[in-house]
């Protein structure tokens, strides 16, 4: 694997002092591999406050006990119901491409293990996030509180409809393909706001997107990479 001069002098920087646990030598390697991965699909700059993120939050205890040998695998792993939790290099993308600052009110739709909401936990000033499946939205609740994210708050529900009381948000991250912007969700972001989601006509079309609404409220659109991801849905899989 061959990193930039800067890329690598990034991820340096962002390195633990020491090894938090046993596994944090595999947290080490599964950044790099993102980050050149991101690179590769065309995301250049990195936050050094998102990848010591990615270095801190335990993947492994936020997937089920059957995957986590290959937690910190560049792979999406099954959580159940049809739900999958994305690839490390997706996660890094995506996030990257949101560009959270510390002051924001995030929403995240599709909690799915709870392991996006963790990330943005470390980012943002507080993250509301929606799960369709119940199942899933009280185990990434549980977790979450277990592991110390005390700014994340999650809730089952159709994430199309996003969080009216909480809104307006800064940031909008959808972890599941759409054909169309959600109009509730384009409702509930701020002027000057982002969102970040896959979309396209199918699951063989879906494209990265990142959607902007200018202060006057104007929406632009901008392609990144192709991606794969499960449907948004608004009701839980049979």
């Amino acid at each position: 694997m061959f990193l930039r001069p800067m890329l690598a002098l990034m991820l340096a920087a962002a390195a633990p002092a020491t090894a938090a646990d046993e596994r944090a030598r595999e947290r080490e390697t599964m950044v790099l591999a993102a980050a050149n991965l991101a690179e590769t699909a065309g995301v250049r700059r990195f936050d050094p406050r998102l990848l010591e993120a990615m270095r801190a939050v335990p993947r492994h205890l936020m997937v089920p006990e059957a995957a986590r040998e290959d937690a910190y695998r560049n792979v999406a792993l099954p959580l159940g119901r049809g739900a999958t939790i994305s690839q490390p290099s997706v996660v890094l993308m995506m996030t990257q491409l949101l560009d959270v600052e510390p002051d924001h009110e995030v929403l995240e739709v599709g909690t799915g293990s709870g392991y996006q909401a963790a990330i943005l936990s470390l980012l943002a000033r507080r993250v509301h996030s929606i799960e369709i499946v119940p199942e899933l939205a009280e185990r990434a609740r549980s977790d979450l509180a277990a592991l110390g994210y005390r700014n994340v708050e999650v809730r089952a529900g159709d994430g199309r409809e996003g969080w009216p009381e909480a809104a307006p948000f800064d940031r909008i991250l959808v972890t599941a393909g759409t054909d169309r912007i959600p109009p509730a969700l384009l409702g509930q972001l701020r002027p000057g706001g982002i969102m970040v989601l896959p979309l396209g006509r199918d699951a063989d079309s879906l494209q990265l997107t990142v959607v902007r609404k200018s202060p006057s409220g104007r929406i632009s659109r901008r392609r990144v990479t192709p991606v794969r991801f499960v449907p948004l849905t608004g009701a839980p899989p049979s």
